[in-house]
């Protein structure tokens, strides 16, 4: 199955033009699901919504991922190929209570349902569901359980702040102006860190639609803003030939 089939035969993509984005800027949500379509579409709608997202393809994989991502919410698959989602969250014990629990499944008893809320988890959710509200449940359930990272509306890369409510850009204790292109180009960069953001999700996500002809603005934009950046420090834009751009650190 083609990916585009699996976003249509899964889940309904959100309108991204009504996205509401608040309060989960910092939030990390960890998604366990062996399914490699249904993993991508939910860690790309979930980080367009501000949060950090790590995946996992297994039962064991998530238990691992838990100790070492910290998450504040996991949405986890019931049906994985080495044991079922109830087993992850009663291995996990006592952790389980600090890490609210979403299952996804495509079983729909009463039973199953039941055993889910009863045996650890926050929310249950069949298949196939709606993206947007599935985002309004994590956020509903981070809230409830005090999980959700504070949202200050402040954004901290290297030495490199970003202050989404008065549009001010410091680096190095000096402010920087930018446009509001600009600003947004970097905004997105920073809820992203370390990782590589392809043209078109650039394009996307900055631009607020699918581009279909050549990647020049984006390119004349991230020049503008790399000169920006780099007057006041090491170079934190990195570019990947034939991919795309992302943060990183300055080296040493």
């Amino acid at each position: 199955m083609s990916t585009a089939s699996a976003r249509r035969s899964t889940v309904n993509e959100p309108d991204r033009t009504g996205a509401d984005r608040d309060g989960g800027a910092a939030s990390r949500i960890l998604v366990v699901d062996d399914e490699p379509n249904l993993a991508e579409v939910l860690s790309m709608a979930l980080r367009f919504q501000g949060f950090t997202v790590e995946t996992a393809a297994s039962g064991r994989e998530a238990i691992s991922a838990v100790a070492g991502f910290k998450p504040h919410l996991m949405v986890l698959d019931v049906m994985l190929p080495d044991m079922e989602g109830f087993e992850v969250a009663e291995r996990l014990g006592a952790q389980r209570a600090g890490v609210p629990i979403i299952f996804l499944t495509a079983r729909d008893s009463t039973e199953d349902k039941v055993r889910g809320l009863s045996g650890g988890g926050d929310d249950y959710m069949t298949k196939p569901f709606s993206l947007e509200e599935l985002v309004a449940r994590i956020r509903t359930i981070l809230r409830r359980t005090g999980q959700a990272a504070a949202d200050s509306g402040r954004l901290v890369f290297a030495d490199l702040e970003l202050d989404e409510e008065s549009h001010e850009v410091i680096r190095a204790g000096e402010p920087i102006d930018l446009t509001a292109t600009e600003f947004r180009l970097l905004r997105y960069l920073m809820l992203n860190p370390r990782r590589v953001m392809t043209r078109s999700e650039l394009l996307d996500h900055v631009w607020n639609y699918d581009f279909g002809g050549d990647g020049r603005v984006l390119e004349t934009y991230v020049s503008y803003l790399r000169k920006k950046l780099d007057a006041h420090g090491p170079p934190l834009i990195r570019t990947v030939r034939g991919v795309g751009y992302g943060l990183t650190p300055p080296r040493g």
